[in-house]
């Protein structure tokens, strides 16, 4: 992670990860896997202080925060955009699924910034999703 400090003092962290999708293609019957990665930024000097310290090359993370499309300009004054994953304030969380003695280390904002061991590597490894818990979120 590249750290860095702000005008007001405060800090900044910014990385990429990598989540990767596979299955097996229906006509070849071959494994396919499909790699994309997502540009994180972290504000606030608790999470990045634990960023710091904990998040290396490898690391596994799970991670929730705001999508943001921000506009830039190329050196040739072309305007380009970059989607990040914006963690910050309390509406954020970042989970190191990572750690020495097999248990997880999870920061999460949406209270104050706290240990929590009540994550499994089972539950936010597993690609499937009931639909039934998505339909009780949509508004009609």
């Amino acid at each position: 992670p590249e750290i860095r400090s702000m005008q007001s003092g405060s800090k900044m962290a910014s990385f990429s990860i990598a989540t990767s999708k596979r299955w097996k293609d229906r006509n070849t019957q071959e494994q396919k896997e499909k790699t994309s990665w997502h540009n994180i930024v972290i504000f606030g000097d608790g999470l990045v202080d634990i960023v710091e310290k904990y998040v290396k090359k490898g690391s596994k993370l799970y991670v929730e925060g705001e999508l943001q499309t921000r506009k830039w300009q190329d050196q040739e004054g072309k305007d380009r955009y970059t989607t990040e994953v914006i963690l910050q304030g309390y509406n954020c969380n970042l989970t190191l699924l990572d750690s020495r003695n097999q248990s997880n280390n999870s920061i999460d904002n949406q209270s104050d910034t706290k240990q929590d061991n009540s994550v499994s590597n089972d539950s936010l490894g597993s690609n499937s999703s009931d639909s039934s818990d998505l339909d009780e979120d949509i508004p009609f």
